[in-house]
């Protein structure tokens, strides 16, 4: 019942909205026939007021008053106040319908403009009203209480009704206003959702193509350089060439899987996961291309999310990455501690510190530490931005005893995105938060 008059009551007033000054004398018309009426109403037994045409006029000027109801509300509601009193004194009896000009003032005041405003010419009218029919010689034979209850209660109906109406108003106002900033902010929450997700896969792409190339590279050049003097070892490069450019591959192409991925949350994940159980398949790469790498752990293994072990293994495959690449050292040491809630994973070498830069035309040259200039690289800062997405830290930079180190703290389980390290200055006590952008043994890939 409710629903089908709420739809009749949107129907009427996108009516009015189309056709304001039809609606308006329209409803005058009505009100004004109702209080004719209502004007020559009596009580049993009571002699009828003089038949002179005053609450015709009186009737009448309220009515047209009734039709500025839309620029002057308060206006309205003080003339056809004025003129109801004014009837109600000359003897005409006091009924809804004499007061039906007065309560459709008030509704549109109560409608149109503020609460302050409608308790204020609200209660000064039933004021004057009540005290009209209280005086008034038409309803002697009736009780002072039902003369002044019933138009308290008549005039209180308008007044409900009205402020119902323009809180449902500011309601639907406020909606729309909701829908139209949304629909404003759907192509930005979109474009940062897609650029979010290509952050996301560039990082992943660039930790295995970066890292697989760097390998293939290096088995390739020590390959050439063994062919004539070392035919055996030299196969066996080649073997394990192959083997990289296959596993290369494969992670390219489950990266890749991704943009391929659909929104069945059934189906399965085509995101690689690998972890730090693959650290040994990672050390065999790198002994094929003559770095020595020996991982050591101390503390009780415990399990890690998904998101942590991923990380954690990228981190540890970009270092030994930059090691291969750009650190003169023929040995890394990978160290992994399980220290209360965090994982504390540090890679280092022993190479001297030396670095590679990248000038504008992308050739490569090697200077020393001390004439380092900033690289131009993404190695250390994805390192940075994996650490951070799972609210870790990361500390990238030379050792004082000479070659590079990088050292992550990540916690067992992910939580939130800590602040960009270049977001506030950095101080040298904070050792967990990353000091420079130079990879392990120098330039980063």
């Amino acid at each position: 019942m409710s629903t089908s008059l709420e739809r009749y009551t949107d129907r009427f007033e996108q009516y009015a909205d189309r056709y304001p000054r039809i609606v308006d004398v329209v409803l005058v018309l009505a009100l004004m026939g109702c209080a004719t009426l209502g004007s020559n109403l009596t009580l049993p037994g009571a002699d009828p007021p003089d038949q002179d045409g005053t609450a015709i006029v009186l009737m009448g000027v309220s009515c047209l008053a009734l039709l500025k109801y839309r620029t002057h509300p308060r206006t309205a509601v003080v003339v056809t106040a004025v003129c109801t009193v004014i009837a109600i004194s000359r003897g005409y009896l006091l009924t809804p319908l004499l007061l039906g000009p007065v309560m459709a003032a008030l509704y549109w005041l109560a409608t149109l403009t503020d609460r302050k405003t409608t308790r204020v010419f609200g209660v000064t009218t039933m004021a004057a009203l009540m005290v009209a029919a209280a005086i008034s010689d038409s309803m002697d034979r009736v009780s002072l209480v039902l003369r002044t209850v019933g138009p308290f209660f008549w005039l209180l109906l308008p007044l409900a009704a009205g402020n119902m109406t323009r809180l449902r108003r500011a309601y639907l106002a406020s909606v729309q206003a909701r829908a139209e900033h949304a629909e404003r902010t759907r192509e930005e929450e979109a474009r940062l959702r897609v650029t979010e997700e290509r952050m996301r896969i560039a990082r992943e792409l660039h930790d295995v193509v970066a890292h697989h190339m760097a390998l293939a590279n290096a088995q390739a050049g020590t390959a050439a350089h063994l062919a004539l003097s070392n035919p055996q070892q030299t196969k066996k490069i080649l073997t394990d060439l192959t083997g990289t450019t296959s596993s290369a591959l494969r992670e390219l192409k489950a990266t890749l899987g991704l943009l391929r991925q659909n929104d069945d949350p059934a189906a399965a994940s085509l995101e690689p996961s690998p972890g730090l159980a693959r650290l040994p398949e990672l050390v065999s790469a790198c002994a094929s291309v003559g770095l020595t790498v020996t991982v050591t752990t101390a503390g009780e293994p415990r399990p890690l999310s998904p998101g942590v072990d991923l990380t954690a293994f990228r981190i540890v495959q970009e270092a030994l990455t930059n090691v291969t690449k750009h650190a003169a050292a023929d040995a890394a040491h990978v160290r992994i501690a399980y220290a209360g809630s965090r994982l504390l994973i540090t890679v280092s070498n022993d190479g001297p510190g030396t670095t590679d830069t990248t000038d504008t035309t992308g050739t490569m040259g090697r200077t020393d530490a001390a004439e380092a200039v900033p690289s131009r690289g993404f190695g250390v800062m994805g390192m940075r931005e994996r650490a951070h997405t799972i609210g870790g830290e990361l500390r990238a930079g030379p050792r004082p005893e000479g070659g590079f180190e990088v050292t992550t703290a990540l916690p067992l389980q992910p939580s939130a995105p800590q602040a960009a390290p270049h977001a506030a200055p950095e101080t040298a006590p904070q050792a967990a938060v990353a000091a420079t952008d130079v990879p392990a043994g120098g330039e980063e890939s």
